[in-house]
């Protein structure tokens, strides 16, 4: 038996899913120590190429295959097929360095109460050229690293490109939400119902892994649209958390129109610098938070006919909880 089971769910990537099972390859903890189970989507037409690249690894690898399409549904099969008590969440775009499996089992074996789970930060491939726009995706939009504290994370920011947990407290609480929430929240309606039950989410600096997906202002256009349709199934199933992309993009909308005039500072001028990277960075997130709006809010009016009320369509374990997110919104 392994002492951990990395689960990730993948969807017409085989060369960058290769380049993770490349980096699984050298890790300092060990192949021995850990096993990796792909989980191959419902639409997922190139079974015959992750094979192939799953084949002649270090570590026990296989490939299952998601009877529903979204990524709740492919990591539910990867944790219910784990021979392990411990479930790394890994995305397939996401590059882990090597001392990433061993660093998550260091605190599991550290903190090893079932609720305790652990994050690892994200950050940029290096091959990558980071525009302004994709900084501005780290404060809080795409992910939220520089608002933790300490090590204690809070439940919202369960970010499952980079996440472990005890296999034990996930399958109390059913899993992830494969019809309701498909793609985009369901890692959040996760934690909150973990956190239901004790869950800690700890911060551990030094699991890092390198995130091999460039962004820019054309693609998020797209994405936020996706995000309406998440978030407003995810607060009609939890009303009592408030909807925090919808809250942010109605009050951006409202605001006076933003030139966006620190983009072209940005790449020069830190947040923190004094006085200028203040006004440089207000200009950057009022511009990109105004830029994505409207596609946000059409897409939430759209769609709020066609989502099924909680009671007819939400999740199986029936839950609800109770506060809010402690972090940013995921």
């Amino acid at each position: 038996m392994a002492d951990l089971t990395v689960v990730i769910p993948t969807l017409g990537r085989p060369a960058k899913l290769s380049r993770v099972l490349d980096r699984l390859d050298h890790q300092d903890a060990g192949a021995g120590v850990f096993e990796v189970t792909v989980v191959a989507d419902a639409k997922e037409q190139e079974t015959e190429a992750l094979d192939a690249i799953l084949a002649g690894r270090a570590y026990r690898a296989r490939r299952l295959s998601a009877r529903r399409p979204g990524a709740s549904a492919a990591r539910n099969v990867g944790w219910r097929h784990a021979d392990s008590r411990l479930i790394l969440f890994l995305d397939d775009d996401v590059l882990p360095e090597r001392a990433l499996v061993a660093e998550h089992l260091a605190w599991h074996r550290r903190h090893p109460d079932a609720e305790v789970g652990v994050l690892g930060h994200v950050r940029w491939a290096d091959e990558l050229r980071v525009t302004p726009f994709m900084r501005w995706l780290e404060r809080g939009i795409q992910f939220d690293y520089p608002g933790i504290t300490g090590i204690e994370a809070g439940w919202g920011r369960f970010f499952t490109a980079n996440v472990s947990v005890k296999r034990s407290l996930v399958e109390r609480v059913g899993g992830f939400e494969e019809e309701a929430l498909p793609f985009g929240y369901e890692d959040l309606d996760l934690a909150l119902r973990m956190h239901e039950h004790g869950f800690r989410l700890l911060y551990n600096r030094a699991a890092v892994a390198e995130h091999l997906h460039p962004m820019d202002l054309e693609l998020w256009k797209r994405r936020v649209a996706r995000i309406a349709v998440s978030e407003r199934q995810f607060v009609r199933i939890h009303p009592e958390i408030p909807p925090y992309f919808f809250e942010r993009f109605t009050e951006a909308a409202g605001r006076a129109s933003a030139r966006g005039r620190g983009r072209f500072l940005a790449p020069w001028v830190a947040p923190w610098f004094p006085w200028l990277g203040a006004r440089v960075w207000w200009s950057v997130d009022t511009y990109y938070w105004q830029a994505l709006a409207p596609h946000f809010l059409a897409a939430w009016e759209s769609i709020a006919p066609q989502i099924a009320q909680p009671e007819a369509a939400g999740p199986s374990t029936g839950r609800r909880a109770s506060g809010s997110p402690p972090g940013g919104p995921k």
